[in-house]
């Protein structure tokens, strides 16, 4: 199966994830969090600097739990990105 590549706009999504997972993390260790997530350091690491910027639904489960922040707090970010990211390609798109 190929996967459709992402949009800018998810991949914009995915980068402000990464920044609000990064944040929550705070002073805890990449690797601690990471474990409790059930997902390895380098996952944790491609997150948190955009190179993975749609994670699997699952690993924002785990993140969520690992670092005490609502998954509606995620999703809110990912879908707010992702929508003023598509509001600037429209208006860019209509200049």
């Amino acid at each position: 199966m190929v996967r459709t590549p992402l949009t800018p706009a998810q991949i914009a999504a995915g980068r402000r994830l990464g920044e609000t997972l990064r944040a929550a993390r705070g002073t805890r260790s990449l690797d601690e969090v990471a474990q409790h997530a059930g997902i390895s350091p380098e996952t944790l690491r491609k997150i948190e600097t955009g190179r993975l910027p749609s994670p699997a639904f699952g690993t924002v489960v785990g993140l969520s739990t690992a670092l005490d922040v609502p998954l509606q707090v995620l999703a809110d970010v990912w879908q707010e990105a992702a929508a003023a990211e598509a509001a600037i390609c429209e208006t860019a798109g209509t200049a």
